[in-house]
C-alpha cells in the first residue's frame, strides 16, 4: 500500500507526495489512490536480471546497427543501477534497449515454404515475452544522458501493435519519457494502429529541460479510458483517445542518433559521446486496488 508521507523537499519529494517505500531504495511517488506494487527491478547486484529482461536487436524486421547486448553497454554498477553507455564496437557506435517482451513485427523474416512453396509468411520467429502487463502505475527513476548524440527513452509497447487500427483490439505505443537532447523531455505520444499509412499520434505535456545531473522520475497511469503523464509525481497531461486494452510490455532504451537516416551514419556528436550514460535506478508497475 501506498503511504502518504509529510515531508520537506528532499531527493526530489515534496510536502504530501503520496509515496511507496520500498525498502534499502528510493522511494515512489505515486498518483491519488490506493496501490500495490506487481513488478519491479531495483537492478541490485551486478547480473542483469534475464527472468525480467531480454535486449532487443531488431526493429520492424531488420536487425538494427544500433543495439547490442555488450555487457559495455549495459551493465549494473552493484548500486543498485542500471548503467547504459555508448560504445563503440565491431567499428560502429552503438548501445542497448531492454525490453521485458516482444513486438511480432520487429524480428526478421526468413523464408517460409507454405502451400505451394510461394506463400511467405510475413511475420518473424513469435517469441514468448517475459512480463506483459494491463492498466496500473508505470514509472522509471533515472538519470538522462549527459552528452548529445543519443538518446533514452522509458516506453510501453504491445506486442501486436499495428495488427489492426483499433487500440482496444491491437493496442498502443505509450512513450512515458523520452530525451533526444541532455536534460530535454519530449511531450509524450501514444502511438496507435502501427507505424504505416494507418499510424495515429497523440500527444502531450513535455517541452522542458530537466538537469541531467539528478535522477528524476516519469511514469503513467494507464486506466481504460485515459493515459495520465507524471514528472517527478506532478502531472504533466491526459490522453483519452486510442488507449490500449492489450497486455503490454516494458522498454527501457537508448539509441544512438544517426542510424535511421538514408546513409545509416551516427551523427559527428555521437562519436563525441562515447562513454557517456543513461542511469536507471528502478523500473516499478503498481496496480490500482479499490480502498
Amino acid at each position: 500500500m501506498c503511504r502518504l508521507i509529510l515531508t520537506g523537499k528532499n531527493n526530489g519529494i515534496e510536502e504530501n507526495d503520496m509515496i511507496y517505500q520500498v525498502e534499502g531504495h528510493e522511494p515512489s511517488i505515486l498518483p491519488e489512490g490506493n496501490f500495490k506494487l506487481v513488478f519491479a527491478d531495483e537492478f541490485d547486484g551486478t547480473e542483469l536480471d534475464r527472468t525480467k529482461w531480454d535486449f532487443r536487436f531488431s526493429m520492424m524486421q531488420k536487425p538494427w546497427m544500433s543495439w547490442t547486448d555488450s555487457k559495455k553497454a549495459l551493465y549494473l554498477d552493484g548500486e543498485s543501477h542500471a548503467v547504459f553507455r555508448i560504445i563503440e564496437e565491431d567499428g560502429r557506435l552503438k548501445c542497448a534497449q531492454l525490453q521485458t517482451g516482444f513486438n511480432f513485427m520487429d524480428e526478421p523474416v526468413n523464408e517460409t515454404k507454405f502451400g505451394n512453396e510461394f506463400l511467405q509468411w510475413p511475420v518473424g520467429k513469435l517469441k514468448e515475452s517475459k512480463y506483459l502487463h494491463k492498466y496500473g502505475y508505470y514509472e522509471c527513476r533515472c538519470r538522462l544522458q549527459q552528452k548529445p548524440g543519443w538518446w533514452s527513452a522509458f516506453w510501453i509497447q504491445s506486442p501486436i501493435i499495428g495488427s489492426s487500427a483499433d487500440a482496444k483490439m491491437s493496442g498502443s505505443e505509450v512513450d512515458v519519457m523520452e530525451s533526444f537532447r541532455p536534460g530535454e523531455i519530449k511531450p509524450h505520444n501514444v502511438f496507435t494502429g502501427g507505424y504505416g499509412n494507418d499510424t495515429r499520434r497523440t500527444k502531450v505535456g513535455g517541452g522542458f529541460s530537466l538537469s541531467t545531473d539528478e535522477f528524476h522520475r516519469y511514469g503513467v497511469l494507464w486506466e481504460p479510458d485515459r493515459y495520465t503523464f507524471y514528472v517527478d509525481g506532478k502531472e504533466d497531461g491526459v490522453v483519452e483517445t486510442d488507449v490500449s486494452a492489450v497486455p503490454s510490455f516494458i522498454l527501457v532504451s537508448t539509441e544512438v542518433i544517426g542510424y535511421r537516416k538514408e546513409n545509416h551514419v551516427p551523427v559527428e556528436e555521437a562519436y563525441q559521446a562515447l562513454g557517456d550514460s543513461f542511469v536507471v535506478d528502478y523500473v516499478r508497475v503498481f496496480d490500482q486496488i479499490q480502498a
